[in-house]
């Protein structure tokens, strides 16, 4: 079995945001891999791991990184697959992150998530994938009328919360 997607953390200690990523792609039966590589630390191996994603199956990369870490751009500039930044919260509350994510150039796109977002990142992940895939796209239609049925259900408990003033 081939990976078809890349989980990518700047250190491990990311992965307590980033499994949840893992975890999304593992419900829909998606092969994956997960790594760390760091732009800063081991900018070879990123730029090698860039440069023959492609060729080794993977079609969607998700790349989570904090302090300021230009992980996902620096992947994003050296392949032409969608790249998917995840900001973690590290420092500034995340928006060093967020913001070195977003802010790229012109023609050098990260679709970015929420800070510590990681679970919508595999959602984003799936529904790339899914566009290909009519199996894969029924599961993803499935899922989104699970979260529906959650939230119906949640209200209708809801109603039953009483207040004094409550109308």
């Amino acid at each position: 079995m081939e990976p078809r997607v890349s989980i990518i953390m700047g250190s491990t200690s990311d992965l307590p945001v980033m499994k949840e990523a893992a975890e999304i792609l593992n419900e829909f039966r998606i092969p994956f891999e997960i790594n760390a590589l760091s732009a800063h630390r081991t900018p070879d191996e990123v730029e090698a791991f860039s440069k023959n994603a492609y060729k080794r199956g993977i079609r969607v990369i998700i790349a989570g990184a904090g302090m300021a870490a230009h992980l996902a751009g620096v992947i994003a500039a050296m392949t032409p697959l969608p790249v998917i930044g995840v900001p973690i919260k590290a420092s500034l509350d995340g928006l060093d992150s967020l913001l070195a994510m977003v802010q790229m150039p012109p023609g050098i796109p990260v679709a970015t998530v929420a800070i510590n977002g990681a679970r919508n990142a595999g959602i984003l992940a799936v529904q790339m994938l899914a566009a290909g895939d009519e199996e894969l796209y029924s599961k993803l239609v499935s899922f989104k009328h699970e979260l529906k049925s959650k939230i119906v259900k949640a209200n209708e408990e809801l109603s039953s919360v009483k207040y004094e003033f409550r109308v």
